[in-house]
């Protein structure tokens, strides 16, 4: 499910394939539908939290919505810089070596 649509634009396409109205996605996200609204048109962020709750109800992997929700974030801080990709290839290197660190101190388990 990895797609280069915004989160919003996600969850409007699931939202319309599953023939649910924007009040009843609300109601499972305990938020205004105007806010669901919102989120679906870019206009507003969703929350980590809705996550789960987004993938029960539509039976999708809560990891395909997160890395959907999260490149959202990575994209919004980095869209305006020139050196994006480089930011990127640098951010992805230092990922690896903290994990590497964290490993061999046993701080995190793989």
């Amino acid at each position: 499910m990895i797609t280069k649509e915004t989160f919003g634009m996600l969850i409007r396409k699931l939202r319309e394939e599953h023939k649910l109205p924007l009040r009843k996605v609300a109601a499972v996200l305990d938020i205004d539908p105007s806010t669901l609204s919102k989120i679906e048109r870019d206009e507003r962020s969703a929350n980590k939290d809705m996550i789960s709750k987004l993938a029960e109800l539509f039976t999708v992997n809560s990891n395909n919505l997160s890395i959907a929700f999260l490149s959202d974030k990575v994209v919004n801080e980095l869209i305006s810089e020139n050196c994006s990709n480089e930011i990127l290839r640098v951010a992805e290197e230092k990922i690896e070596y903290i994990r590497a660190q964290s490993a061999q101190q046993g701080k995190i388990e793989f």
